[in-house]
């Protein structure tokens, strides 16, 4: 099993309504380093819909982790800006 290098942090927006979370993970990416990990827990439907889209739009990577029948977890890059 390959354990990852990459430093992860993590931010649980479950329960925030658009678009404040899409802004609350812009913000926590901000502080973070070019490929650098950020761990995002969000409500399924219209909060996965345009919190993904958002930050790939932004250029980072979103990698889906895991997935409950309310929320998923999301694995987002931080791009190199």
């Amino acid at each position: 099993m390959m354990s990852e290098s990459l430093s992860a942090s993590s931010i649980d927006l479950r329960g925030t309504p658009c678009p404040v979370n899409f802004i609350r993970c812009r913000l926590a990416l901000e502080e973070l380093s070019p490929q650098e990990c950020l761990e995002v827990l969000l409500d399924k439907g219209e909060p996965e819909e345009m919190v993904v889209y958002g930050l790939r739009k932004d250029g980072h990577q979103v990698e889906i982790k895991q997935q409950d029948s309310d929320w998923i977890k999301l694995m987002v890059t931080c791009c190199v800006r």
